[in-house]
């Protein structure tokens, strides 16, 4: 999904989570896309949002903003 189609689904859904996930590290810059279209967006302070996947690390998710890491589905379920 684009950035812009993440903002308007957020906008939708009146979403108060949003989690993004990469499999591979060639689709991790579009993470920092969807972030940035979201606080753009004007809606970053009604939104958390969690990053994980398989290349993806806490390091990387402090990077980006998020709010949140996990490595998997099922812990990101706990974090929630």
């Amino acid at each position: 999904m684009k950035p812009d189609e993440f903002v308007s689904k957020i906008k939708e859904a009146n979403a108060d989570i949003v989690c993004l996930s990469a499999l591979l590290t060639t689709t991790m810059p579009m993470m920092k896309k969807t972030v940035d279209a979201i606080v753009e967006s004007g809606l970053r302070d009604h939104v958390k949002i969690m990053v994980g996947g398989a290349p993806v690390t806490q390091a990387y998710a402090d990077e980006i903003g998020a709010d949140g890491f996990a490595p998997d589905a099922g812990s990101a379920a706990k974090l929630v």
